[in-house]
């Protein structure tokens, strides 16, 4: 199979570094900066992208790779770091600058530049770094530069050797989709052959090689798209052997319980337990405010069910959960990247449940690639598309002490909003939605009586893969029926808000 190596020096970007390769058809694979040359070149790559990563190349411990490489007669495009570490390993000099750049910045492309064919000539990229390139490796040339950076790219067509200061993988770099595709198909020369089918054929292969012929797993079935996916993944894999935990922690949205545990009975072949241990979590998070607290409590408590249901069904010996990239991410999980929330799926095997190994057949996949994972796998369009929904559920939408009454208030207000949005046809149109209910209290005037009730903010938001968002501009119409039906129909609440922040700076959750 056709690889495009990446390597990791711990740039938060990364692996969406490797889900811009995949999305182009070629098959792609991470490995660490520690990997060896030889580690490399097993994998026979026809192309190598060095990422982004914090550190600066002329740091002592700075993470840096085997000089050999760019001697192997294999393309290279070095990105922000990756192009500084080129530039140092090849004897150029980096350096520190005295104007940093960061955001969207416009760069003017040389027209000699190989790389940036398909570039505008004054093309808007998003940077980010406080060093640089400053005198360009011998046999190189400068392929575009910006007002605070001389070398904004730069290549060296001989040895196949390129290097942007820039990030063409995330979404605000104009044309960096076409830069990376030139990069793999004109310069790499890939075939563009590898799709999703391919991932699920591989992963298949791998679960039934890590689980053997007769070893069993346990999941934990949360109802959202990740979990779904991942069970039906494992239930092509090693079918009965596979048991599903679905556990309703009283937070759930309403009448989910219901459909997602009639839904999996009805069209999974696999065996599947129900919990309800509503009252243990709702119990256990009285007088909690603190968000972090109230992940870690939740998780505590998932993992107090899961052991007690394996005790039941007597040995079994792995444990699966659908734990997705942005999780890993936002959890601090990856080198390079700081934790902004715990993931309560996120850090490994919990020693407790007593398994042999932890099974994340999703770990290195983005939102929209599980969706299309899922499509390939059969499942029903409703769970595909289902909205994403948080492990602790309506915990981290429910600001400041968590409560039944507060539970049940911001489950009716949520039903409202996506009974709403599905009516007025925009489901396709919106990442993710739902409601909030803030811990503020606000004077209301209801049948002509004051009123000193709670407020509950809308969060709509547009994404393709949940690492950046922007709020979605809901309809002036559906807004009004909203807030009209909030207001009417959720006892204790007369004020709705509309959270009009993108992320960043926000996170998509409030919590």
């Amino acid at each position: 199979m056709e690889t495009a190596v990446i390597i990791d020096f711990g740039g938060q970007y990364t692996q969406l570094i490797a889900r811009r390769v995949r999305s182009l058809n070629v098959f792609s694979q991470v490995v660490p900066y520690t990997a060896s040359l030889k580690d490399i070149k097993a994998l026979s790559p026809k192309g190598i992208i060095l990422s982004g990563g914090p550190a600066s190349v002329t740091d002592e411990n700075a993470p840096k790779c085997d000089p050999e490489l760019f001697r192997l007669g294999i393309p290279v495009l070095g990105i922000c770091y990756g192009m500084q570490l080129m530039g140092h390993l090849l004897g150029g000099r980096v350096a520190v600058t005295e104007k940093r750049e960061y955001g969207l910045v416009p760069v003017r492309r040389e027209r000699s530049s190989t790389l940036l064919t398909d570039f505008e000539e004054e093309n808007a990229c998003w940077m980010s770094h406080t060093c640089q390139v400053v005198e360009l490796p011998e046999g190189f040339r400068v392929g575009a530069s910006s007002v605070n950076c001389p070398v904004a790219a730069m290549e060296d067509r001989e040895r196949n050797l390129y290097g942007v200061q820039f990030h063409p993988e995330v979404t605000h770099t104009r044309n960096g989709l076409a830069l990376l595709r030139r990069f793999l198909y004109d310069i790499c020369h890939f075939g563009g052959s590898w799709r999703m089918e391919d991932y699920a054929r591989e992963q298949v292969l791998r679960i039934r090689e890590e689980v053997g012929e007769k070893g069993t797993v346990l999941l934990a079935l949360s109802g959202g798209v990740d979990s779904a996916v991942a069970a039906a993944l494992l239930s092509r894999a090693i079918g009965k052997r596979l048991t599903c935990v679905f556990v309703d922690h009283g937070l759930l949205r309403k009448g989910e319980f219901e459909q997602v545990r009639d839904t999996f009975e009805r069209d999974f072949d696999m065996n599947l337990i129900a919990v309800d241990a509503s009252e243990r979590f709702l119990k256990a998070l009285r007088g909690v405010t603190d968000p972090e607290s109230k992940r870690r409590i939740i998780g505590a408590k998932f993992i107090e069910v899961f052991k007690e249901e394996a005790e039941k069904l007597g040995r079994l010996d792995h444990f699966a959960q659908g734990t997705i990239y942005p999780d890993v991410i936002e959890s601090g999980g990856t080198l390079g990247s700081n934790v902004i929330k715990s993931h309560h799926n996120v850090g490994g095997l919990p020693k407790e449940l007593g398994f042999t190994s932890l099974i994340e057949p999703l770990r290195m996949l983005f939102k929209d690639e599980v969706r299309a994972l899922g499509t390939t796998l059969g499942l029903p369009a409703p769970v595909v598309w289902r909205q994403p929904f948080p492990g602790p559920g309506l915990a981290i939408r429910i600001i400041g002490e968590v409560t039944r009454e507060k539970a049940d208030l911001v489950r009716e207000a949520d039903a409202i909003l996506r009974r709403e949005i599905a009516d007025a046809g925009l489901e396709s149109e919106v990442s993710q939605y739902f409601t909030v209910l803030t811990n503020m209290r606000s004077v209301g005037v209801m049948g002509d009586e004051r009123t000193y009730d709670w407020a509950v903010a809308i969060r709509c938001v547009t994404t393709d893969d949940f690492m950046t968002a922007d709020w979605y501009r809901i309809p002036y119409d559906v807004l009004a029926r909203v807030s009209r039906r909030i207001v009417n129909e959720v006892r204790h609440v007369n004020r709705v808000l509309l959270d009009v922040t993108t992320k960043p700076p926000a996170s998509i959750e409030w919590e």
